[in-house]
C-alpha cells in the first residue's frame, strides 16, 4: 500500500497536530486486525498439513508407485500415532477437490464484501465474517467424519466468511488511517495473513505428532474466538464511534482525511472499469501469480510427504520455510520500490512492472528446477523456498497497481482482481491432484511446469499492457496523483 502514502495527499495533515501512536486507537486497530488475519490464514491453510494425517496411508500405499518416490526421512522422535483419530480413503482427486473448495465460497463474497461494509459499517461484517469461519472449522472433525461432501460444504461456507474480511478490512482502513502513516498501518495489519501461514504450518505439524490432527481445528478455532471477544469490544467503525479514543487522536485523524476524495455509488464509471486494459493486464497476473501460490499452499504438504518422504512434524516447519522466505522479502521489495519512487529516478510504471517481471519469471524458474531435484532434498526444499521468496518481490509489482491506476475506486478494482484470482484456488488443487494419481515426480514435474508457463504468461502480459498512472477515467477535477 506504500504508493498510496506518496501521493500528493500528504499536503491534507502537513498542519495537523500530529497523535503520538504509542497506545492510540489507530495502532491498537492495526495489531487486532493482525491478528484477525492470523486467524483468517491459519483456518485457510491449517487443512493442508491435517490433510496428510487424515488419510489412510494403508490404501495411499496401493496407489503410489514406490519406486519413484523419494525414502522416507529419518525422523528424530520416534512417533506414537493417536489412533482416536478418524483415517479416510480418500483418493487424490478428492483430496483436490477438499483442498480447493474453500475458494468457492471464497469467490463469492469478494465483491459484495466491500458494498456490505459500506452499507451496515465494517466492524461486524469483519467480526462476523471470521466469527462464523471460527465456527465451521469447530466442526470440521464432524463434517469430515459424516463424509466428504460435508467436509467440502463446511469449507465452501468458511470461504463465504473469509471472503469479506479484505474488502472489510480496506473500509475501515479508508475512516482510520492518516495519508502519512497508511504504508505502515496497512503493513501492521496485513502482515497477520503472512504470519498466520508461517505459523500455523509447523504448530499443525506439532499438534498432530503430540495429539491428533482433530486439535488442529480445534486449537485454532479457540484462537479465533478469543478475536471475536477482543474485536467486539475494542475495535470500532470510525473514530467518531469509538468512545475511548482521546480528542487529540480523534482530531488527527479526521482532519487528515477531511480532504480525502470521497467516491459516490452513484457515478462509478463501470463502464470505463471493466473495459479498462491496465485493470485486465493486473487481472491477468494476479491470476497467474495466484495459480503458483495456490498450488504450492494447498499441495506443498502432501508433495512434502508424499514424494520426499518428510514427516508430518518435519513437514510444517519445511512447508512454512517459503512463506517465512515470501514475507521478509515482501517488506524489503516494498521499502525498495518506495526508495525508486521517491528519487524519482524511475517511473511507477518501471518500478510495477520490472518488480512483477522478478516476482513472477524468479518462482517459475525454480519451480520448474525443484522438480529436476530428485531425492536430493535439501536442494529441494531450497528451490521451493526461492521460489516462493522471489514471489514476495510482485507485492511492490501488480499487487498494489490498483492505487496507481485508480486511487478513488482502489477497493473495487481490488474486489474485481481478487475475484478473478480466487479462481486459481479453485481449480488449481484439483487439476494438480488429477494429474499426481499415482504421485510419481514426473507428474508433479507437470505442475509444476503448468504453474511456470501460467506465471510466465502473466508477467509478460502484465509488461505489455500495465501502466504507472491513473486513468482518465479516474481523474476528479479536484483531484491530482502525482506520478
Amino acid at each position: 500500500m506504500g504508493p498510496y502514502a506518496q501521493t500528493d495527499d500528504s499536503h491534507c495533515c502537513r498542519f495537523c497536530p500530529s497523535a503520538p501512536a504509542c497506545g492510540s486507537s489507530r495502532y491498537t486497530l492495526a495489531l487486532l486486525s493482525s491478528y484477525g488475519f492470523f486467524v483468517v490464514y491459519s483456518l485457510r491453510v491449517n487443512l493442508s498439513v491435517a490433510m496428510v494425517d487424515m488419510l489412510n496411508n494403508t490404501h495411499q500405499s496401493n496407489h503410489n508407485h514406490s519406486g519413484t518416490v523419494c525414502p522416507g526421512r529419518a525422523d528424530p522422535a520416534v512417533r506414537k500415532h493417536n489412533h482416536t483419530a478418524s483415517v479416510y480413503n480418500w483418493d487424490s482427486e478428492t483430496q483436490g477437490w477438499i483442498l480447493g473448495s474453500f475458494f468457492y465460497g471464497y469467490i463469492l463474497t469478494q465483491v459484495p464484501g466491500g458494498y456490505l461494509a459500506g452499507r451496515f459499517g465494517p466492524k461486524w461484517l469483519m467480526g462476523f465474517g471470521i466469527l462464523g469461519t471460527v465456527i465451521f472449522t469447530l466442526l470440521t472433525p464432524v463434517a469430515a467424519d459424516l463424509g466428504a461432501g460435508y467436509l467440502i460444504a463446511v469449507r465452501v461456507l468458511e470461504g463465504i466468511g473469509e471472503g469479506v474480511t479484505f474488502p472489510a478490512m480496506y473500509t475501515m482502513w479508508a475512516a482510520w488511517a492518516p495519508p502519512l502513516e497508511r504504508s505502515r498501518l496497512l503493513t501492521i495489519s496485513y502482515i497477520g495473513a503472512q504470519l498466520g501461514t508461517v505459523i500455523s504450518l509447523p504448530v499443525s505439524g506439532e499438534i498432530i505428532f503430540y495429539l491428533d490432527w482433530t486439535y488442529v481445528f480445534y486449537i485454532f478455532g479457540a484462537v479465533g474466538l478469543v478475536w471475536f471477544v477482543l474485536w467486539a469490544f475494542f475495535a470500532f467503525d470510525s473514530p467518531n464511534t469509538h468512545p475511548r479514543i482521546s480528542e487529540q487522536e480523534r482530531l488527527y485523524i479526521t482532519s487528515s482525511l477531511k480532504n480525502e476524495l470521497s467516491t459516490s455509488a452513484s457515478n462509478i464509471p463501470w463502464r470505463s472499469i471493466v473495459t479498462s486494459m491496465p485493470l485486465l493486464a493486473i487481472v491477468v497476473a494476479h491470476f497467474s501469480y495466484n495459480w503458483t501460490f495456490y498450488t504450492l499452499l494447498t499441495l506443498l504438504p502432501t508433495y512434502m510427504s508424499d514424494i520426499l518422504g518428510f514427516s508430518i512434524q518435519q513437514n510444517g516447519f519445511l512447508s512454512a520455510l517459503p512463506y517465512l522466505g515470501c514475507a521478509v522479502v515482501a517488506v524489503l521489495s516494498g521499502q525498495i520500490a518506495d526508495y525508486l519512487r521517491e528519487t524519482r529516478k524511475y517511473r511507477t510504471v518501471i518500478v510495477r512492472k520490472s518488480f512483477t517481471l522478478i516476482g513472477m519469471i524468479g518462482p517459475a524458474v525454480f519451480l520448474v528446477a525443484a522438480g529436476y531435484t530428485g531425492c536430493d532434498y535439501t536442494l529441494a526444499v531450497t528451490f521451493l523456498t526461492i521460489s516462493s521468496s522471489l514471489g514476495g518481490v510482485s507485492a511492490s509489482g501488480f499487487n498494489i497497481n490498483h492505487l496507481d491506476i485508480a486511487p478513488s475506486y482502489a477497493g473495487i478494482l481490488l474486489g474485481i482482481t481478487n475475484t478473478f484470482a480466487t479462481i486459481p484456488g479453485m481449480v488449481g488443487p484439483v487439476i494438480a491432484r488429477a494429474l499426481t494419481q499415482q504421485n510419481t515426480i514426473e507428474e508433479w514435474q507437470i505442475v509444476f511446469y503448468i504453474a511456470a508457463a501460467i506465471d510466465l504468461f502473466g508477467a509478460i502480459f502484465y509488461a505489455v499492457f500495465g501502466k504507472g498512472t491513473v486513468q482518465s477515467w479516474a481523474i476528479h477535477t479536484s483531484f491530482s496523483h502525482a506520478d
